[in-house]
């Protein structure tokens, strides 16, 4: 085998920078979109939850003007507390049976995953402005506690 031939068979250092340089350039356009893949994931399984909330809170009150679950003097018909759409509510027509409203609680997806599900939630109460939503005896609305912006510019708090 001569020299020629055997200098051939393998790559040149140039080449092997020419090769790196060129994926470090697809990686770093790779990057941003991987980001932007996520998060549009996030905002999908926000949107999810909050959806599945707002039905399950609209099926609690439903169930109350119907007159399957007890009501106090003065209540709206909206559960007191989220963990309720999970834990039910005795049915007054089925004696002995309970009414769920959700088989979990969702998580906010952007609040603090260390917090239990219904704390990563703020809380509307019917009795509450919507310019300025607050707790109170009842959950009318749930809303995202994160200050972040959505990808189309609006805040996850109006969502």
């Amino acid at each position: 085998m001569s020299a020629a031939a055997r200098h051939r068979r393998g790559f040149t250092l140039i080449e092997m920078v020419v090769v790196l340089a060129i994926l470090g350039t697809l990686l770093m356009g790779a990057v941003p979109l991987l980001e932007v893949s996520q998060r549009r994931a996030q905002e999908t399984t926000l949107r999810e939850a909050l959806r599945g909330l707002r039905l399950a809170l609209d099926a609690h009150k439903r169930a109350a003007d119907t007159g399957r679950i007890a009501m106090r003097e003065g209540d709206s018909g909206y559960p007191a507390s989220l963990e309720v759409l999970v834990e039910g509510v005795p049915d007054l027509k089925n004696v002995g049976q309970r009414i769920y409203f959700l088989r979990r609680l969702p998580r906010d997806p952007t609040g603090d995953a260390g917090l239990p599900a219904a704390q990563t939630w703020g809380l509307r109460a019917y009795a509450s402005p919507p310019d300025n939503p607050s707790a109170g005896r009842d959950v009318f609305d749930v809303y995202s506690l994160s200050q972040r912006q959505a990808l189309d510019g609006s805040s996850y708090r109006d969502w």
